[in-house]
């Protein structure tokens, strides 16, 4: 197994963080793969602690676009990209050493084409929160709709099989569109339940403020899946349900 995996990272004002994604990349047991990082238009030290990266490794690429958002950042470097799988970590996140090698015998042995991971959470400095989030064994598009179960920073997918899909270009929750979007074409996702990924929960984060996802997911039923208004709220109501049972 001597496949490319293409390595998608958004980045914007990320310098607290920046390394410690690198490195949990670079620490992979798996060798082969290149590192795309589009920055979106940061201020502050980020571009510069990438380059001394890149002076010592040119398996990671930098690309710098006009601050555009998460979506365009990510597909410019799915644009980019030149490996035979296409894998996700944002820049504030972090992969476990066997991340990569673990997934991709997963997804070879079993010709799966989409693939994700359980994962763990970790607070802004990196202590860990004891929250697993616990991976199904498979997912379908129908399934999906109620709630985003797949964690972006543990995706993979064959774009050799598949060929390159990009995120719709919706402000937030365009991971969430973009696995939507895969499953119209591939039918199932299937979970590897290993927990081979670390989530950062920043004082930012989107996932902590519930009424702005509500608010994102609604405008991906409407504008991306475009649902009628009947239907979208009724997985929206869903989705509520789901996370006032979840706590």
């Amino acid at each position: 197994m001597n496949k490319l995996v293409s390595i998608i990272t958004p980045c914007f004002n990320a310098e607290d963080f920046i390394s410690d994604t690198i490195l949990s990349v670079q620490n992979q047991t798996y060798a082969n793969w290149e590192l795309l990082i589009t920055d979106d238009g940061s201020t502050d030290y980020s571009i510069k602690i990438i380059r001394e990266f890149i002076k010592n490794d040119d398996r990671i690429k930098l690309f710098e676009i006009s601050n555009s958002g998460a979506a365009v950042a990510r597909n410019n470097s799915i644009k980019n990209a030149e490996g035979n799988f296409i894998a996700f970590v944002d820049s504030d996140d972090l992969w476990l050493p066997k991340k990569l090698e673990l997934q991709l015998k997963f997804m070879i042995d079993n010709n799966y084409n989409f693939t994700y991971t359980s994962y763990k959470r970790i607070d802004e400095k990196g202590f860990d929160l004891n929250i697993t989030m616990s991976c199904e064994k498979q997912l379908t598009y129908q399934r999906m709709l109620y709630s985003n179960k797949i964690g972006c920073l543990t995706v993979i997918y064959n774009k050799d099989n598949l060929g390159k899909i990009f995120m719709p270009l919706i402000k937030k929750r365009q991971d969430y569109a973009l696995w939507l979007k895969i499953l119209k074409i591939e039918n199932r996702a299937f979970g590897l339940n290993l927990e081979l990924a670390k989530y950062r929960i920043r004082k930012s984060s989107m996932s902590k403020n519930k009424f702005e996802m509500l608010k994102w997911n609604w405008m991906l039923y409407k504008k991306i899946e475009k649902f009628s208004y009947i239907k979208a709220l009724y997985y929206l109501l869903s989705n509520i349900i789901i996370k006032i049972k979840k706590g």
